[in-house]
């Protein structure tokens, strides 16, 4: 019996990419609502209702409306808008958090998508806590560039009009108070909100993420190899996180915004200097792949209880 899907916000960039994935296989049916009537709010109730899981690709206010629309206590949320983050009674979907997190995952029946930008913050920032090797109460930094598809619709048409990119680089968030931060903070473990400086390059996917740290300043002092080795340890075996080893990332001159291409794959590095005590770790992954769609999809196929990179571009 197949697991029936329905994809409410289906033709933005999250929901088209999503499908994309989903496409043949005989495991899922996707529900659809005619193009007449994706604003219909019967037609849409009727659908959301129908399936087994729902996956919201809404702005925010949006997607608060359609759970208000599921009147049964059967049909399960992934809702990749960030209404939900930080809400009660919502499992956050980043799979690889914690020991145990999948199991967490696979018997909610609200899951809420994690940001791109949170993404690749937490894959390198989180297991450092849990280790003990990054204190909760560090002022910890975290910057990089997104390919500008990360902004919506809205975005892509700045960038691709006939004006021209407004910039080749752009930074934003530039008054601290991104709605990101709050998902990074509670989930990270940090007691108080990194500093947070993002940027959006002139090109339409990719992303990199990067957290410097100050390892001579830090209680204990930790290595370089402390660090590889607890990121590591925490992706031993994901088909999904790779963690470069030392001898890569000493060979590498750069990371491109690009280094995952479109695939759904999440890549860290440990960049630095023994000598000064000083850390850069960084993470490049797709926006629209592990950031979004592949997301989502993987956290589809935990609550269906298929395997977990089903349709992932890896």
């Amino acid at each position: 019996m197949s697991t029936k899907v329905f994809i409410d916000g289906g033709h933005g960039t999250t929901g088209i990419e999503i499908a994309d994935r989903l496409a043949g296989r005989p495991e899922l049916s996707l529900i659809t609502v005619p193009e007449e009537l994706r604003r219909d709010a019967h037609a849409r109730r009727d659908a959301l209702n129908a399936a087994d899981v729902v996956i919201l690709c809404l702005p925010d206010d949006a997607a608060r409306e359609a759970v208000s629309l599921i009147d049964n206590d059967r049909t399960r949320v992934i809702d990749a808008s960030t209404a939900h983050r930080v809400a009660d009674g919502w499992t956050y979907g980043f799979p690889e958090l914690e020991p145990g997190h999948r199991d967490v995952l696979a018997n909610s029946r609200f899951v809420a998508n994690p940001g791109c930008w949170p993404t690749g913050f937490l894959a390198p920032v989180r297991p450092l806590v849990l280790a003990g090797l990054l204190p909760a109460d560090w002022p910890v930094t975290v910057s990089g560039a997104s390919g500008y598809s990360g902004g919506g619709k809205a975005m892509i048409a700045e960038y691709e009009g006939e004006a021209g990119a407004p910039s080749a680089f752009r930074p934003y968030g530039l008054a601290l108070g991104h709605k990101h931060v709050p998902e990074m903070t509670r989930y990270s473990g940090l007691t108080h909100p990194p500093i947070f400086a993002p940027a959006v390059a002139n090109a339409y996917r990719g992303m990199i993420v990067e957290v410097p740290l100050q390892l001579r300043a830090m209680p204990g002092a930790p290595t370089l190899a402390d660090i590889h080795a607890a990121l590591a340890g925490a992706y031993a075996g994901s088909q999904i996180v790779s963690v470069a080893s030392p001898d890569e990332s000493a060979a590498m001159g750069n990371v491109t915004l690009e280094h995952v291409g479109a695939t759904d794959r999440l890549a860290l590095f440990v960049f630095g200097s023994e000598a000064s005590g000083q850390a850069r770790l960084v993470a490049a992954l797709d926006n629209l792949g592990k950031g979004a769609a592949g997301a989502a999809v993987q956290n589809l196929n935990i609550l269906a209880g298929l395997p977990e990179t089903a349709g992932l571009r890896l």
